[in-house]
């Protein structure tokens, strides 16, 4: 569940960023929010929130933010919050999110992060997983307050918490809210263009290719959250499935969700356009309806 954590389905992504940005998501670097805490003793500028670790004195408008997760970058910035630095899955970030953070530091995937690197940030607050940072709070929080998250497996708790944290707790939940309704229209515009035609996701991989089940994040948002119906055959209990191009065809689906894992990457690409070339791709229903 922890390595399926570290993607957050795409089309939640893109879903996440059409609603902050209908909410007016002001992602300047300012992750100031409203705290709705209040503690006596805390100064005008701190407030004292519980955490795992115990009580701790936070900025009430923090504004120099790191999250240590590789799902925070479309969290904080769903919530108006542009982190001075965070974990990220790929070199680059995703296409939507490079403009607003243009000047954000990109610290990668390590397991520990890279402790000059987040002190060089000069964050005033740092947000991390318990699961993933527990092992580096002392060391983290010599440099910043640092708040860790319970594990979730659910996005919007995630959401939740953070907005906790940042003091946006009705943002958070506006996001959720409005996101709910958009899945809700989105799955009666679905339902009226295809039915129940069968519907496959596919990550091309440098190494691999890979199709998910139902049950994996994305097949529940595809499968359960939008009810698109799913390819038959497919091995029962199965997350996610590494599978040659000579088999794709046996599973023929009427329509394909097609992701690259790194579009930056030359052999990812490569990988892609030998599948598009191929008689195989090119005689599968999906590829012949471009669906």
């Amino acid at each position: 569940m922890k390595h399926q954590r570290r993607w957050i389905t795409g089309l939640i992504i893109v879903l996440l960023v059409i609603v902050s940005t209908a909410c007016g998501a002001d992602n300047t670097g300012d992750t100031a929010g409203n705290s709705e805490k209040t503690n006596k003793g805390a100064t005008a500028e701190q407030h004292v929130i519980s955490t795992l670790k115990g009580d701790l004195s936070i900025p009430t408008e923090p504004k120099r933010v790191i999250g240590l997760s590789v799902v925070y970058p479309e969290l904080l910035y769903a919530l108006g919050v542009t982190p001075v630095a965070v974990q990220n899955y790929h070199p680059d970030f995703p296409s939507y999110l490079k403009k607003p953070f243009k000047d954000t530091l990109k610290m990668g995937i390590a397991q520990t992060p890279n402790f000059e690197a987040i002190l060089a940030s000069k964050p005033d607050l740092i947000i991390a997983p318990t699961w993933w940072s527990d092992k580096d709070y002392a060391q983290l929080s010599k440099i910043a307050p640092t708040v860790l998250l319970p594990q979730r497996d659910d996005w919007r708790d995630e959401l939740r918490d953070i907005g906790e944290v940042l003091g946006k707790v009705e943002q958070a939940e506006k996001v959720i809210q409005d996101l709910q309704t958009k899945e809700t229209e989105a799955k009666e515009k679905l339902h009226s263009l295809v039915g129940d035609e069968t519907v496959m996701y596919m990550m091309i991989m440098a190494k691999e290719i890979v199709i998910y089940g139902e049950n994996s994040d994305r097949g529940i948002f595809i499968h359960k959250t939008l009810g698109l119906k799913p390819i038959k055959d497919y091995p029962q209990g199965a997350l996610s499935l590494s599978i040659s191009l000579e088999k794709i065809p046996e599973y023929n689906p009427d329509h394909i969700i097609l992701q690259l894992d790194d579009e930056s990457s030359q052999e990812v690409r490569n990988r892609y356009e030998d599948m598009l070339n191929s008689s195989l791709w090119k005689n599968m229903t999906a590829v012949k309806k471009k669906q």
